[in-house]
């Protein structure tokens, strides 16, 4: 006896039918190695071609999307929150970003680095820290407002998140990188090098997201929901970008 399938398919295992195979007891215990291959093969030729699962479509309706759980985060104060039609532009122009990113990383990983640009080391945290956000900000000599000057010195004020540079990441990076940036953060203030920072590393996360890509972006959100809960002022220079980090964080 063969079907379809052991006629299309070499075995791996073959097995002799030999006599009385055709009588095997699937529901008793095989007596010797033979006997329980011939019925893993009769239980596998018994089975349907075709199967088709019972699926409840009501189930199926809602729109399929990850969302990042965002519990323990503080609550917005009255009039702090952006509006619904906010988040939603946000996160369009932030997938428009991620993809954009995707589709032109080796183009812009390719593109040579001025001689100084000199990224750290992989495991040399407090280099990062130096080069995100300059000298200035990493030493608490400044809140990361910087005068007009004739030549940006970028060791001091930090060096931007450049596509040239941001591309040469690979994905254990920006996640260790964000790590590093989200946890200087969480005992200090939010400064503009640090918003632009976190919002091109999270462009450059893939999907799907590492267990530890999850947690961390839950304390980023966190901390910037705390954040925002101290503020005095609608007109508050920070809150825009602490919406703009919890919103897409959330969504």
């Amino acid at each position: 006896m063969k079907s379809d399938v052991e006629e299309l398919m070499p075995r791996l295992l073959p097995v002799e039918c030999g006599a009385g195979t055709e009588d095997l007891d699937l529901s008793g215990p095989p007596r010797n190695p033979q006997e329980y291959l011939r019925q893993v093969q009769l239980e596998a030729s018994l089975c349907p071609e075709v199967v088709v699962a019972q699926i409840d479509p009501k189930k199926l309706k809602k729109k399929q999307t990850v969302n990042i759980s965002v519990a323990g985060c503080h609550a917005a104060p009255a009039g702090f929150s952006p509006s619904l039609s906010w988040q939603q532009q946000q996160v369009s122009n932030f997938s428009d970003v991620r993809q954009s990113i995707t589709k032109n990383r080796r183009h812009w990983s390719s593109q040579s680095l001025d001689d100084n640009v000199l990224m750290p080391k992989l495991t040399d945290e407090e280099g990062w820290k130096r080069f995100c956000l300059g000298e200035k900000v990493y030493l608490g000599s400044s809140s990361g407002h910087t005068d007009a000057e004739p030549a940006v010195d970028y060791s001091k004020v930090g060096f931007p998140p450049f596509l040239s540079i941001v591309s040469r990441l690979n994905q254990s990076t920006v996640l260790m990188v964000l790590e590093i940036l989200i946890s200087w953060f969480e005992e200090r203030e939010f400064v503009p090098q640090l918003g632009r920072w976190l919002y091109a590393l999270l462009a450059c996360l893939e999907k799907p997201l590492l267990p530890e890509a999850h947690s961390s972006i839950r304390q980023l959100a966190r901390r910037c929901a705390q954040l925002r809960s101290t503020l005095d002022s609608q007109e508050d220079e920070k809150l825009p970008a602490l919406n703009l980090l919890i919103c897409l964080v959330a969504r």
